[in-house]
């Protein structure tokens, strides 16, 4: 990748983004038969009318406060800064304290919302670790509109208690045994489900992919988490953070993080994918490191492919990391060299999964804990007064008796 100068970078983050027809450079976009393109284009205009009327800004700000408990707060996580050699500072966007446990919340009620605002009789949505199912059961009890969760057999086992919680919440689980039964397979079984009737029923898109206006609109209501970080870090310290890093697998809260830091050249932009169990086939889902530009689910972006242009089975320790694309804005940052993306494995996300967890006494979500493991090996070699800010985009409530059960704990 070559590097650009600063005023041609800074040129191209200007530019808007995406533009009119749902592109980033060349990724993005409706890869979608022509009556699909007509209903995506509807929802892109009624979401593009309705975020602007006072009503709906109000409404969400409100729920914002009130529901989520925003602001979340950034976190200097001292003790972990010194176990990591005591030479940079290691600070926390503390998304795990929102209400359902994650970053999801945020378009989760950004989208049941305008389902509601659209006269829409029902949400679809997939999950992968169920964060995003938790989050739009919940939205979906606020706002009184039935929802239908489409969940891989591999992560509803996996996932146990958010599949509780979603039960709980009221939502329709719908279990899918085919393929490789994750979050793929999650992703056609409710699109499937979404085509019988779209002019009813609302597809509520768990992160920044998906055709036009998906990863606009996602990244718009995850936008918050990353105003928010900037005047924090900047009323507390007086500067901006040196690096932001994120955990990236179709990438919404790394975006919902980065936006706030875009045009800030002097942040370095870090997203950290997962290298799973090595770089076999379906042994990881390190997208942007070791896939190639290709199309699928709608849209163009980095994917997982074979010869023909079929998505590769993929994998992660993180349920809500294993998708075999990325969003396409992700894709177009890496291209201009706004942002850079790295790997690490299951053991380097176990360990800074029990790092946090006893030195801070933060549990992270496994999803969460592939970033920290790159941040900590960072700090260790970090010039002297470096700061990190991590977006902990998750608790690790989910995860922690597959963890305990992977480590014999």
């Amino acid at each position: 990748m070559t590097q650009r100068p600063e005023s041609e970078l800074r040129t191209l983050l200007e530019q808007p983004m995406p533009d009119a027809q749902g592109h980033f450079g060349p990724y993005g976009g409706q890869a979608v038969p022509p009556q699909l393109k007509a209903i995506m284009d509807d929802i892109a205009q009624a979401y593009l009318a309705i975020r602007e009327t006072r009503a709906y800004q109000e409404e969400l700000a409100d729920l914002h406060r009130h529901y989520v408990g925003r602001p979340s707060p950034v976190y200097h996580a001292r003790r972990l800064s010194e176990h990591c050699g005591g030479r940079a500072e290691i600070h926390l966007k503390r998304e795990d304290l929102n209400h359902t446990g994650a970053h999801k919340i945020n378009h989760a009620l950004g989208e049941a919302l305008l389902a509601k605002h659209m006269g829409k009789t029902k949400v679809i949505a997939e999950t992968g670790a169920g964060q995003h199912g938790v989050a739009m059961a919940t939205a979906c009890a606020l706002v009184g509109l039935p929802c239908e969760i489409h969940m891989g057999e591999v992560d509803i086992e996996k996932e146990h208690p958010n599949v509780t919680k979603m039960k709980i919440l009221g939502a329709d689980l719908i279990p899918v045994d085919r393929g490789t039964r994750t979050l793929k397979d999650a992703v056609d079984s409710a699109f499937e489900e979404y085509m019988k009737d779209p002019d009813h029923f609302f597809y509520a898109i768990g992160s920044v992919v998906g055709p036009h206006p998906f990863p606009m609109m996602v990244r718009d209501f995850q936008s918050v988490v990353g105003r928010e970080a900037r005047a924090q870090f900047l009323e507390a310290h007086g500067r901006l953070p040196d690096c932001v890093v994120a955990c990236v697998g179709g990438g919404s809260n790394a975006l919902g993080l980065f936006s706030g830091f875009l045009t800030d050249l002097e942040v370095e932009l870090v997203g950290v994918e997962p290298c799973g169990r090595g770089l076999g086939l379906g042994d990881h889902a390190a997208t942007l490191t070791y896939g190639q530009p290709g199309t699928m689910h709608g849209f163009h972006s980095y994917m997982l492919q074979d010869e023909a242009g079929e998505p590769q089975p993929v994998y992660s320790i993180a349920s809500g990391l294993d998708y075999p694309s990325v969003g396409p804005q992700h894709a177009y940052l890496k291209d201009i060299g706004r942002a850079r993306y790295h790997a690490v494995d299951d053991n380097a996300c176990l360990e800074a999964f029990l790092e946090l967890s006893r030195l801070e006494g933060i549990i992270p979500a496994l999803e969460s804990a592939h970033a920290l493991a790159w941040v900590m090996r960072a700090a260790e070699k970090a010039e002297p007064g470096t700061r990190f800010l991590v977006n902990l985009s998750g608790r690790g409530d989910k995860d922690a008796d597959f963890v305990a059960q992977r480590l014999s704990l």
